[in-house]
């Protein structure tokens, strides 16, 4: 099965473990796209969690986020 080819990422750090896991968690229940996955190796950054999205969906993760009282650690757009 062919790889497909790197698009155009939003990767949001956390400081902590249980921010990332809250952020899961609460986009689960409310319908944000995205995933939790490990620390892509061009960033080192935060709990070694992020989440993944698209980048469109961003305003829609950063409003998630503000309702869950949470801050990013920091914000990358990365090729994934």
């Amino acid at each position: 099965m062919p790889l497909s080819a790197p698009r155009d990422t939003l990767i949001v750090a956390f400081d902590r473990t249980t921010d990332a896991m809250a952020m899961e968690a609460a986009c689960r229940r409310d319908g944000v796209p995205g995933r939790l996955i490990p620390m892509p190796p061009q960033i080192s950054a935060g709990c070694g969690m992020v989440w993944k999205a698209d980048p469109a969906d961003e305003a829609l993760v950063m409003d998630e986020m503000r309702e869950l009282g949470l801050s990013p650690s920091s914000l990358h757009r990365i090729m994934v």
